[in-house]
């Protein structure tokens, strides 16, 4: 029996071709110096040259090559092997310098013995991660004393809502869902294979902030965002360029958060 992860990894190896060719990725751009990053994290960042960056669920690696442009010394991981051999051979044909390790980042310590001074995460990152205390205790050993945690990410009010945008779910998620893979985010994306799972884990505000100040990481921020930076959720429509609202709530509800903590 495969488990969660593994149904995970199986599925992401299965989209990442897909990702590869699609426009909401918009490859060829970026191998023409387009950076995959957003405003948000690039404001929030702040100046990343000559730092050592680690980029926890790196997918494709296009946002830790961006990173690399930047300036920063970059390792990405992830758990699907078709995304580490994407981002490998896109690292190699750009000549921008990084490292990608394949693995589950529960596992990564088998991997990887280093500190960073940013750990870096965003966008579809902690649903696909069972127990964020571990996640958390991850983050902090593989930061440097005062060293830099920053993500961006959805809003877990989200999940919340149903293609028609209206409340069905429970904020406070107590178990994991299971859904069929037949389609992705992006365009052109119909899976082949059949029986693909995803498994994926809800989590509050609370229990991401709870999880970081129990391991040692002092918060900075917490952001929220009344608008998304994709549209990759049902009936959104964009109220300026890169920003998206539901067609029901507009700006009334939020759609993103950030959070920046210190390893103290």
């Amino acid at each position: 029996m495969m488990n969660d992860f593994e149904h995970n990894r199986a599925s992401w190896n299965e989209l990442t071709s897909l990702h590869i060719d699609s426009d909401f990725y918009d490859l060829e751009g970026f191998k023409k110096e387009k950076s995959s990053l957003n405003h948000i994290e690039l404001e929030e960042l702040g100046d990343i040259t000559n730092k050592k960056l680690l980029h926890l669920q790196c997918h494709f690696g296009m946002d830790t090559l961006s990173l690399a442009r930047l300036g920063a010394e970059v390792v990405g991981v992830d758990i699907s092997d078709a995304s580490i051999n994407q981002a490998q051979q896109l690292s190699t044909e750009l000549q921008i310098s990084a490292k990608f390790i394949r693995s589950n980042i529960y596992d990564i310590e088998q991997h990887l013995d280093d500190q960073f001074d940013i750990v870096f995460t965003s966008y579809g990152a902690i649903n696909w991660l069972n127990d964020l205390n571990k996640w958390a205790q991850i983050i902090s050993r593989y930061l440097k004393p005062n060293g830099t945690f920053y993500m961006v990410e959805f809003h877990p009010f989200t999940y919340t809502l149903n293609d028609d945008a209206e409340i069905v779910d429970s904020y406070f998620k107590t178990t994991s869902l299971e859904t069929t893979v037949e389609s992705s985010y992006t365009d052109n994306s119909d899976v082949s294979k059949n029986n693909l799972k995803h498994i994926e884990w809800h989590h509050s505000l609370s229990e991401v902030l709870n999880s970081l100040i129990s391991n040692g990481l002092s918060i900075e921020f917490l952001n929220e965002f009344p608008y998304q930076v994709y549209n990759c959720f049902p009936n959104l429509i964009e109220i300026e360029k890169g920003k998206w609202v539901s067609k029901k709530h507009g700006g009334k509800v939020p759609y993103m958060y950030s959070i920046k903590a210190i390893k103290i």
